[in-house]
C-alpha cells in the first residue's frame, strides 16, 4: 500500500468485525475505526477544507478517538501533528505557529487551554471532539482506493522533546512509517493475535509507530490503558483483555518485577524504549518473570523511530540495544564521520527507508543532522564484533572531568544496585580544578533507609576515582517528560540555582 491510511483500510476491509482496541469495558472494532474515519475523512475536506499536505493538530489525551482522528486526517492526505497535551499554552502556541496549522482537533478538557495559546498564535480553526462527525448506518467502510497518495508525501510532523532550544518538527513520509512499521513487525514477530498493552503517551512516536500503528496494520489489536494509576487497575486491564505485547519504559517493568507471587502476566514479549534499561531492573524482571523476554530497543523520532532491538528470537544481551532492524543500517563514527573500528566508541550514524525527511523549516539544523543520506543521532556508543550495539550516552551528556570522556550511564548503573534506590541521573556540575564534575541525583524506594556516606563510600570501590560523583542529592522523585524520560536539563538547572 502506498498509503498508511489505504494500509489501514485493507486491514479494516479483512475483518471489519475483530476487535481493534480495548478501552476498559468498552471495545472498538475494525469497521467502527474504519467507518468513523470515513464520516471524519469527508467532513474534514467538506466542512474544514482541509487538503492534501495541510496540517492538522491533535491535541488529545489518550482515548480511543485518537485513532479515529489520527486515520481520518491521513486518509484526507494531510499531515498530522501530534501535540503533547501536557504543554503549556505558549508552548502549543509555538508548535502551531512554526507547523502552520490549518485546524486543531481537541477535546473539551483542553479547550481553555487551547483559548490560552491562541491569544498569541491565532489558529484558523479550532475542532472539538463534541463537534466531531459520526458515522450513521449508511457510512461505509473506508475504501482504500480514495486513500492513496505518493507514499513521499509528509503523514506525520513530531516535534521533538526540545532539550536544546526550541523543538524541531520531524518530517516523517507514509514510506518512511510503513518502512518502520514492517521491519518492526518482522523482528518483533507480530502476528494478528497479537494485542498490544498501550499505556505510555500516544502522542509520543514510540507509541505511533509501535502501539497504534503496528498492530493496526496487521491487524492485531490495542489494549488501551484507561489509566497507570492506581497499578492494579493497569495490570486488571492488561490480564482481562489478555495482552501479548508490552512496549514501555523501564519504570514499568521495575513495577512488574515486583508483583506477588500468584500474579502471572499474559505477555509474550516485552520491550523497553523510551530510555536507557537499567542492568538492575532486567535482572530482577528475568527473575520474576523468566518465561517473558524482556529486550532493550533503541529508536529516536527522527527514525520513525525504531532503529535497533534486541530479536526475541535470538540472544538478548543485558546492556545492549541489539543490532539493528531489519532495513535499517547503524555505522559507529568520529567525530569528523570516520566510521570507527568494533568496539570503538563513537557516534551512531543510522541509514535507511525509516529516517526522516528533515526538520519542518529549519535547513540548517536539517543540514547538521543529516548527511549524505545518514541520520546523524547525537548519541554515543559502540559496535559489538557479535553486531550488537551499545548506547553509552548522548554526546551532550558525557562528561570530561580532567578531560577524561566519562559516560554518565556507566555511573547510574552501579549507583542502581545500591540498596534503596529507586531511580537515579547523573550530570556534569563546573569544577574550577577539575573542569567538571559528576553529581547525581536520585529518588529513593519508600522507607528505604539511605545515608549519602555509605553511598559514596560503597562507589569508591566500584568506580575509578575521576567517576566519582562529587556528592549524591535525594529528590522525593526525578523530573521526567510525558513520556517518562529524565530531564536532565532540569537537573542541571538545580545545580544552577544552588542544589
Amino acid at each position: 500500500m502506498s498509503s498508511l491510511a489505504a494500509a489501514f483500510a485493507h486491514s479494516a476491509r479483512q475483518h471489519p468485525d475483530k476487535i481493534a482496541l480495548f478501552w476498559a469495558d468498552a471495545t472498538h472494532t475494525f469497521g467502527d475505526f474504519s467507518r468513523g474515519a470515513s464520516a471524519g475523512m469527508r467532513d474534514l475536506q467538506e466542512r474544514w477544507g482541509i487538503r492534501p499536505g495541510d496540517r492538522v493538530g491533535v491535541l488529545l489525551k489518550n482515548r480511543p478517538e485518537f485513532v479515529t482522528v489520527l486515520v481520518s486526517i491521513l486518509a484526507a492526505g494531510a499531515v498530522v501533528v501530534p501535540i503533547n497535551h501536557f504543554l503549556k499554552p505558549p508552548e502549543i502556541a509555538y508548535l502551531a505557529g512554526d507547523s502552520g496549522l490549518k485546524l486543531l482537533i481537541t477535546e473539551p478538557d483542553l479547550l481553555e487551554t487551547v483559548r490560552e495559546a491562541t491569544l498569541t498564535t491565532p489558529i484558523p480553526s479550532v475542532l472539538s471532539l463534541e463537534d466531531w462527525a459520526r458515522p450513521d448506518s449508511n457510512t461505509a467502510l473506508l475504501d482504500p482506493e480514495t486513500c492513496q497518495t505518493d507514499p513521499g508525501r509528509l503523514a506525520l510532523l513530531v516535534y521533538t522533546s526540545g532539550t536544546t532550544g526550541h523543538p524541531k518538527g520531524a518530517m516523517l513520509t507514509h514510506t518512511n512509517l510503513l518502512a518502520n512499521v514492517e521491519s518492526c513487525r518482522q523482528v518483533l514477530q507480530v502476528v494478528e493475535f497479537d494485542r498490544f498493552v498501550l499505556m505510555l503517551p500516544m502522542f509520543h512516536s514510540f507509541m505511533l509507530t509501535v502501539c497504534i500503528l503496528l498492530p493496526l496494520l496487521v491487524g492485531g489489536s490495542i489494549v488501551l490503558i484507561k489509566s497507570v494509576h492506581p497499578p492494579k487497575a493497569m495490570l486488571d486491564e492488561m490480564i482481562t483483555h489478555q495482552g501479548t505485547v508490552l512496549p514501555a519504559m523501564a519504570a514499568i517493568f521495575r513495577l512488574l518485577s515486583q508483583l506477588p507471587p500468584q500474579l502471572n502476566l499474559p505477555l509474550r514479549l516485552c520491550i523497553s524504549g523510551a530510555g536507557p534499561l537499567p542492568g538492575e531492573i532486567l535482572k530482577s524482571f528475568e527473575k520474576r518473570h523468566p518465561k517473558v523476554p524482556l529486550i532493550e530497543g533503541y529508536g529516536l523520532t527522527e527514525a520513525s523511530p525504531v532503529v535497533a532491538v534486541n530479536p526475541p528470537g535470538g540472544r538478548c544481551i543485558a546492556g545492549s540495544i541489539g543490532p539493528a532492524i531489519p532495513g535499517v543500517e547503524i555505522s559507529i563514527r568520529d567525530e569528523t564521520g570516520i566510521e570507527l573500528p568494533d568496539q570503538s566508541t563513537g557516534e551512531l550514524w543510522v541509514r535507511g527507508a525509516n529516517v526522516m525527511q528533515g526538520y519542518w523549516n529549519d535547513p540548517v539544523k536539517t543540514a547538521a543532522t543529516l548527511e549524505q543520506g545518514w541520520l546523524r543521532t547525537g548519541d554515543l556508543g559502540h559496535r559489538r564484533p557479535d553486531g550488537y550495539f551499545v548506547i553509552t550516552d548522548r554526546a551532550k551528556d558525557m562528561l570530561k572531568p580532567n578531560g577524561i570522556n566519562v559516560y554518565p550511564r556507566e555511573i547510574e548503573e552501579v549507583i542502581q544496585q545500591f540498596a534503596g534506590v529507586k531511580e537515579c541521573a547523573v550530570v556534569g556540575e563546573p569544577d574550577e580544578r577539575r573542569g567538571e564534575r559528576p553529581v547525581a541525583f536520585l529518588a529513593l524506594d519508600p522507607g528505604a533507609p539511605y545515608s549519602e556516606r555509605a553511598l559514596l563510600d560503597w562507589l569508591k570501590q566500584n568506580l575509578a576515582d575521576f567517576k566519582l560523583p562529587r556528592r549524591a542529592i535525594v529528590l522525593p522523585a526525578l523530573p521526567r517528560n510525558a513520556t517518562g524520560k529524565i530531564l536532565k536539563t532540569e537537573l542541571r538547572k538545580l545545580l544552577k540555582e544552588g542544589a
